[in-house]
């Protein structure tokens, strides 16, 4: 009996309840008296809206956009170059499959592989250190990306003592960071946020108060399932609605105040915010999670001489300058609004970087259709 209760109890597909928050969020959006715009971060929660298609119950007045959720969109143009001019130079470069096809100014890690340079994909950073303990003759990089949640993995396999011949390429990036250069884009107002769940099983939920205090914007921390979002949209328009700049915490089971203190501390020991540039962004200060010195011997690009002359193609970066990635992953546009969308950019030759990884709002919008049909369940 008790677990057809828990069953009840974690049942987040419930149409009924999906309709109560839909009229709730109504009620909110009409309560504000003007045309809201929440923005999500996380690619995670894009995949869930357009896989349920949960635009289709937003009210009239409300916009739900994705900002720079992404972290293989937002892996800038040179860090990629490092990785291939490193393959190229002979070292075992490993890393995430969606990191494969990311292009850098003119190359990827595929043209690379293609070429007969060493580039394996692994599942995880403790697969990259077995490779490296395979390949005692190599010299072994893991291309370590990722937000929050893949940085406290590689933080971890740092501090196990990993083989002599392995070493890290970071490319990881802090979201905070990120969000604060979206809020002081004079382009388009952002009302309020929805903060990705897993990433704040992380940091908790405490971290975002400074920046709801600072812009005025109230946040939500939202999971994965369809009435965890809408319930997130509830709370974060009810804030807004009410002028409270506030963090409201709608994945209680998982996320706490505080966050994994224990992982936090890992992160702390292993990295140090840096300034880094954001593809399609530009400069994020903190935005970059870059190794400690006394992490020196991990560090590639303290160990090697990286020369990007080989592979660096500005010219060819700039003829991809239709591409509208950067202004859809800042809520500026759409993917539709992008004259490449579908046509010279899909998943099987990206001409942007939104759409190389599964987590892409353009990618995510090109496996389910788009909104056309998100349209028309509304009209009707």
């Amino acid at each position: 009996m008790a677990g057809a209760d828990l069953t009840r109890e974690l049942k987040f597909r419930d149409p009924a309840k999906a309709r109560a928050l839909a009229d709730a969020l109504r009620r909110n959006v009409e309560a504000a008296g003007r045309p809201l715009t929440i923005m999500h971060v996380c690619g995670s929660h894009e995949q869930a809206i357009a896989r349920f298609g949960l635009r289709a119950v937003l009210p009239p007045g409300l916009r739900l956009v994705m900002g720079p959720g992404c972290p293989v969109c937002v892996t800038d143009a040179p860090e990629v170059d490092e990785a291939v001019a490193l393959a190229r130079q002979g070292v075992r470069v490993c890393t995430y499959g969606d990191m494969l096809r990311l292009p850098g100014t003119a190359r990827s890690l595929a043209d690379a592989a293609a070429d007969g340079a060493k580039v394996d994909v692994v599942y995880s950073v403790d697969q990259a250190t077995d490779l490296a303990r395979r390949h005692p003759g190599e010299e072994v990089v893991f291309l370590a990306s990722g937000f929050e949640t893949t940085a406290v993995a590689t933080a971890a396999a740092a501090r196990a003592t990993p083989p002599e011949n392995f070493s890290l390429l970071s490319v990881h990036k802090w979201v905070p960071a990120a969000m604060d250069v979206v809020a002081a884009a004079r382009e388009k107002r952002i009302d309020g946020y929805l903060a990705a769940g897993h990433a704040a099983i992380i940091t908790g939920w405490a971290v975002f108060e400074p920046f709801a205090r600072r812009t005025g914007a109230p946040v939500a921390v939202a999971g994965f399932e369809p009435l965890d979002l809408l319930a997130a949209l509830v709370q974060v328009t009810a804030l807004v609605r009410d002028g409270r700049a506030e963090v409201a915490n709608v994945y209680p089971r998982c996320v706490t105040r505080e966050g994994n203190v224990p992982a936090q501390r890992a992160l702390r020991a292993v990295f140090q915010q840096a300034d880094g540039r954001w593809r399609g962004i530009g400069a994020v200060p903190g935005g970059n999670l870059a190794l400690a010195p006394a992490l020196a011997r991990l560090d590639a690009r303290r160990r090697f001489a990286i020369d990007t002359a080989a592979v660096r193609d500005d010219a060819a970066a700039e003829a991809a300058q239709g591409c509208l990635c950067g202004p859809i992953m800042l809520g500026l546009a759409a993917p539709t609004d992008c004259r490449l969308f579908g046509e010279a950019c899909v998943p099987e030759s990206p001409v942007g970087a939104c759409m190389v990884s599964s987590e892409g709002q353009c990618r995510i919008w090109h496996t389910y259709g788009g909104t056309p049909e998100l349209r028309e369940a509304r009209a009707s």
